[in-house]
């Protein structure tokens, strides 16, 4: 059963959340995700903002918790070219 989405989170939002998993080393719980964020949101908002990164690719959620996958380097880049 889909639920309805009342309210979606505002872009400065999904970004803070971005940049706290970016930033994260190891795999961290969404309990901890939420008191590493600089301001308070609503459990319900971070699962839409969760939903629409693992979607995205760039987040993967495990049994450990979520992991930010996604990487943007230029050495990357070019090796994922020649592979």
């Amino acid at each position: 059963m889909q639920q309805q989405v009342l309210h979606y989170p505002r872009l400065d939002t999904v970004l803070m959340v971005e940049n706290v998993l970016k930033k994260a080393d190891l795999a961290i719980s969404k309990n901890e995700l939420l008191r590493r964020l600089p301001k308070q949101i609503m459990r319900q908002t971070l699962n839409v903002i969760l939903d629409y990164l693992e979607e995205k690719g760039v987040i993967m959620t495990g049994e450990k918790g979520i992991l930010w996958i996604y990487n943007e380097s230029p050495k990357m880049k070019k090796l994922l070219e020649k592979s």
